[in-house]
């Protein structure tokens, strides 16, 4: 059954249109991700052989009266491009402990951390023109209204995707994700799916993304603040983070764009200077850590974007765009840029 439309006329989405068409033909010519490539999960007899050649190489050093040494790649190189927890809150002391050893583990397999059977609870909400049914067989509606859907906490196990979406919009803050269907935004501009992962996004938040990529290639567009948060939270949805650098071909979406809000768009819609933030000393290392990354190599205009918020010394929330109009966001802003094709 297909989803009713709502939103505006199809002429409205020539340039996504334009854009998807773009991302195809550079798949089909093998510059980025093959069709229906997403994530393999190791199965489980390859997870004990990895286990059990870990255990061969103790026994073989003990045999040689060596002590035993686990050999564990660097995760946290850019060059790489049921809660734990809980049932020993006391040995383990918090829950960054426990992220950390698991990462190890699944990196010294070389297997994904969701071959390990090991499920993280989701923050992250979805909303729009989107049906799919969980491994349970629980059937999941996602509607363009004002309430969204928790993001499933096992997303391998879901099946039977079905959307009619012209585009993805990852939002960064939740408070701006919950501003844009109040405003009704996903009405509006159906059809089409809003994620956001209420800040820096969850393991299972990303995975999400990501199978929505890897089954539907539609475009996928980021709205973040205009800071060095923002662009840290963008770029990993699209190149990953460095504490698991070792599985971003398993998460990351190199065909994420960046839609908003620019630097570059502070000046040309005039907003005023008061309703800006200053950069602190912390904020001003992050960006320059970002220009440094190898990857930003690649990305000229996102290059020149930081090189603003640098040089003016500024930068601006999303909220900013108040100072226009209560609605400028909804009613102006996306529209426009979505119309046009501002995004870079």
């Amino acid at each position: 059954m297909a989803f009713a439309p709502m939103g505006p006329e199809a002429s409205f989405f020539a340039v996504v249109d334009q854009h998807k068409a773009s991302l195809l033909a550079t798949l089909s010519r093998g510059g980025g991700e093959p069709a229906g490539g997403g994530t393999r999960l190791a199965s489980s007899s390859e997870v004990l052989a990895s286990i059990e050649s870990v255990i061969q190489d103790i026994i073989t050093s003990v045999a040689r009266n060596e002590a035993p040494a686990f050999t564990i790649d660097n995760r946290s190189s850019w060059e790489n491009i049921k809660d734990i927890y809980y049932t020993d809150s006391q040995l383990f002391g918090n829950q960054t402990v426990v992220d950390n050893i698991i990462n190890d583990i699944s990196c010294m397999l070389k297997v994904p951390r969701m071959s390990l059977h090991i499920l993280s609870t989701s923050k992250g909400l979805i909303a729009g023109n989107l049906r799919y049914m969980e491994e349970d067989g629980t059937r999941v509606h996602c509607t363009c209204g004002s309430t969204a859907v928790a993001v499933p906490s096992n997303i391998q196990g879901i099946q039977n995707l079905i959307t009619d979406a012209k585009f993805l919009l990852i939002v960064e803050k939740d408070a701006t994700f919950q501003r844009l269907l109040d405003d009704n935004f996903c009405n509006r501009m159906s059809p089409c799916i809003m994620v956001t992962g209420k800040g820096v996004p969850d393991l299972n938040t990303r995975l999400l993304v990501k199978k929505l990529w890897d089954t539907f290639h539609i475009p996928v567009f980021a709205l973040v603040d205009a800071d060095p948060h923002g662009i840290e939270i963008m770029c990993i949805y699209k190149y990953g983070s460095k504490a698991m650098s070792f599985e971003a071909h398993n998460l990351t979406v190199p065909a994420i764009r960046w839609l908003g809000l620019l630097p570059s768009d502070i000046k040309r819609l005039n907003i005023p200077r008061d309703t800006l933030i200053p950069l602190t000393k912390r904020d001003q290392m992050k960006l320059d850590s970002v220009l440094k990354r190898p990857y930003i190599t690649c990305q000229p205009f996102w290059r020149k974007e930081m090189e603003i918020m640098a040089d003016s010394k500024m930068k601006a929330e999303i909220q900013a765009l108040t100072f226009l109009s209560s609605d400028y966001l909804s009613r102006v802003y996306l529209p426009n840029k979505l119309k046009f094709g501002g995004w870079i």
